[in-house]
């Protein structure tokens, strides 16, 4: 590695300010005593997969930012979990015990759930766990098909004292969220009918279910029950896809059921809201005591070769926490990076009230743009006349971010946006843009984040993500954009953080020179920067063994 304008280049794709393991990813974070515990899938043999014998890695942090790595929690070191400890979640019990639940492959290869307790829930650190003898809480059901019983949810408590806990589960062909329950958290029920079902999509995984107020921005304990004010959220990961998705509703804790607040969208969780648009998934939510807020992490993957994993020694990223809220709408989800984010900026950039006519270009000069935080606001002034008839083909999202890319000039309103990570000579960029089109006298806004162009190594995965965000643009005629830049990640927020897309991106220039920062205009008319913000980002401390003496210090303090 060498350093580039006093900023170190980060070669091998590592990230700066996102969290990372030793080697491999993701499970069940949790606040716990002054500290936020973040426990992962991780292998501690190599960057990749292998057989699967993975271990739950632990790290530790005061602010979600800054981390210390101290070692493995579980190890597959019993009979029910010999072939690996597989992924699951963490909950705080009664008394202030933690405790996991977790998806153990046993000496058969089979999927059972197990639980394991924190040997001493007053030591903050939390670093030695206990598995009972009783293991498997939950053997392998005689319904499941093709093994695929795995990653049970945080659980959580019901009115009449009963633990409850979502397992996802191929049953007769049909991807079903089973709910348990327990009074001791040791022998589990399963309850008669599935909180979900549907043989649309036959193999689900990394359930969430969680409640979300009404109103306003607060997070909610998970244990929180319907009732005025309180609604739920099932997110489901889609195997196939390797895509989240969710449906906002009512949960009933008597019947242990689940009314979606939009039914229309039927059982199949492709149709409902999607909780990331780009490359990001297995998001696992946990309730912040500490700030009063529902903070959701995400896994992403590497999309370059396992060659490239073994030469790196290392492989996945977690997107940036974000803050999780319900929109006014009482449908969607708002995401937003966590405000701690913010101790990282650095120098700052701005524009204000700038004219990006079409087939502008404006480089964004003045702040490392391999490491930034970038905030703008986009006006269309001559929305009704420029905006382009929208096309029912182009209902499929990525059909339309590969047909109406970036590159696709004068095409209405937009595209306009963000150009990042991009070489000197422009072959390199990825683009994260908006364009607007006429519907049935409304409008609609889609945004795109566009790797077609991103890299010019052929061994890349170089696709186009995209998808619709539910905003009123015709009341303010004005949307925002707000992109984390982070070397090989770059994760935006649309519309207030209504749409999200997470990617991957591995530029072959950032090895040698800098990489830099557009704000450009494609469409037929002008677009207007009311605001843009650009800040430089600093290095966070990221599973170093040397950060807990400073973590520790800055929460005694």
């Amino acid at each position: 590695m060498c350093p580039v304008n006093g900023k170190l280049q980060l070669h091998d794709g590592r990230t700066a300010y996102h969290f990372q393991p030793a080697k491999f990813w993701q499970n069940g974070p949790l606040y716990h005593n002054g500290l936020y515990h973040f426990f992962y899938q991780y292998n501690p043999h190599g960057p990749l997969w292998d057989t699967g014998k993975l271990s739950w890695g632990h790290s530790v942090s005061g602010d979600l930012v800054n981390w210390a790595f101290l070692g493995t929690a579980i190890d597959p070191t019993d009979p029910f979990d010999v072939n690996g400890c597989w992924s699951g979640s963490a909950t705080v019990l009664p008394g202030g015990r933690p405790a996991f639940l977790y998806t153990g492959r046993d000496a058969d290869v089979a999927q059972v759930q197990n639980v394991a307790f924190a040997k001493n829930p007053l030591d903050p650190l939390l670093r030695e766990w206990e598995k009972p003898s009783c293991n498997p809480i939950i053997p392998f059901p005689a319904d499941v098909i093709n093994n695929n019983f795995r990653d049970p949810t945080t659980a959580w408590l019901g009115r009449d004292g009963l633990w409850r806990m979502v397992v996802a589960a191929e049953v007769a062909g049909a991807g079903s969220a089973l709910v348990y329950r327990s009074a001791d958290f040791l022998r589990w029920e399963r309850n008669a009918a599935p909180m979900h079902s549907s043989a649309v999509v036959p193999v689900l995984e990394c359930p969430d279910f969680f409640p979300v107020a009404e109103h306003g921005t607060d997070g909610l304990d998970t244990s929180a029950n319907g009732g005025p004010g309180v609604k739920h959220v099932l997110k489901l990961s889609e195997f196939d896809t390797h895509q989240d998705f969710y449906m906002v509703g009512r949960y009933d804790d008597e019947e242990d059921t689940f009314s979606p607040e939009e039914p229309d969208r039927g059982d199949n969780c492709r149709r409902w809201r999607c909780l990331d648009y780009g490359q990001a998934y297995a998001g696992k939510s946990f309730f912040d005591a500490r700030r009063n807020r529902r903070v959701q992490w995400l896994w992403v993957n590497e999309y370059d070769t396992k060659d490239d994993d073994i030469a790196k020694g290392w492989a996945g990223v977690q997107a940036f926490p974000r803050k999780v809220w319900l929109d006014g709408d009482g449908k969607q989800l708002l995401q937003w990076p966590v405000d701690e984010i913010e101790t990282l900026r650095m120098k700052r950039v701005g524009m204000q009230g700038t004219e990006v006519k079409a087939g502008d270009l404006h480089e964004i000069v003045g702040v490392a743009s391999s490491q930034a935080d970038v905030e703008v606001v986009f006006e269309i002034p001559n929305l009704e006349e420029e905006a382009e008839s929208f096309d029912p083909d182009w209902l499929d999202p990525h059909k339309l971010c590969k047909e109406k890319g970036a590159a696709f000039a004068h095409g209405g309103v937009g595209p306009f946006g963000l150009i990042v990570m991009a070489s000197g000579d422009l072959r390199e960029q990825t683009a994260v843009f908006f364009r607007v089109f006429k519907h049935y006298g409304k409008y609609k806004v889609f945004m795109c984040t566009d790797l077609t162009r991103s890299s010019t190594k052929e061994d890349v995965y170089k696709d186009a993500y995209g998808g619709f965000v539910d905003v009123d643009i015709e009341k303010d005629k004005s949307i925002s954009l707000r992109t984390l830049i982070d070397h090989s990640m770059i994760e935006s927020f649309g519309g207030g953080g209504r749409a999200c897309i997470t990617t991957r991106v591995y530029p072959e220039h950032a090895a040698t020179s800098n990489s830099h920062l557009y704000v450009f205009n494609n469409g037929s008319g002008t677009v207007n920067v009311s605001k843009l913000e650009a800040w430089e980002m600093d290095t966070a401390t990221v599973n170093s063994a040397d950060a807990l003496d400073a973590i520790l210090v800055a929460e005694s303090s």
